[in-house]
């Protein structure tokens, strides 16, 4: 077969896949609400689901693992990019303590480390974060790509970092944007007004 049809096999191929297993649609539903504009990748691993506890607007994007065991809440217009893990419980510590013994030892656990996520409204987490239990992020944070994130955070933090820590508000970026976009201020209030 000449180069140049298999060439252009492979790109309607890899076109057909895209569109028949990838494609994100909006609609899905969470704790028996309907989420018109919630769209999640379908490449994306959900464990847990009925303990993930989803707004309308949350945008999930592809290859992220969401472990939901111990509960997560995430807020009206969050995106989560890719390559993002969020997980509830943590039993590497207790395995090790515990070795073959691990099996058969009732929970609680010794060692084992567990904990909700929550996630407020209009945050975004960049690519290849981990969201860690126990962590509680507030409205509108950024997680800039590859932060390890554990612990209580305000509204607005920038968060970057292994651990991550606060090292921005996002409320100056925003206020730079309407700037520019003005028409967006009545929008942006809205959500960001304290409460």
């Amino acid at each position: 077969m000449p180069l140049r049809i298999k060439a252009l096999l492979n790109r309607w191929r890899r076109r057909w896949v895209r569109v028949q297993q990838f494609r994100i649609v909006f609609g899905e539903a969470s704790q028996g609400r309907l989420l018109p504009f919630t769209r999640i990748s379908p490449s994306s691993c959900i464990e847990h689901e009925d303990r993930l506890d989803l707004a309308d607007h949350v945008y999930i994007g592809p290859f992220n693992f969401i472990e939901a065991s111990g509960g997560i809440t995430i807020g009206e217009g969050v995106q989560i990019t890719h390559h993002v893990s969020l997980v509830t419980h943590s039993s590497h510590r207790s395995q090790r303590l515990l070795g073959r013994a691990f099996v058969h030892t009732p929970d609680p656990k010794p060692g084992w480390i567990a904990g909700s996520i929550r996630i407020g409204a209009y945050s975004f987490i960049g690519p290849h974060s981990l969201i860690e239990a126990g962590s509680e992020l507030g409205r509108g944070t950024l997680v800039r790509a590859g932060s390890v994130v554990r612990g209580r955070f305000p509204d607005f933090a920038v968060l970057a970092g292994n651990p991550a820590c606060v090292v921005g508000d996002s409320r100056e970026g925003d206020e730079r944007a309407l700037q520019r976009h003005p028409e967006c201020r009545p929008a942006h209030e809205a959500w960001s007004r304290p409460t």
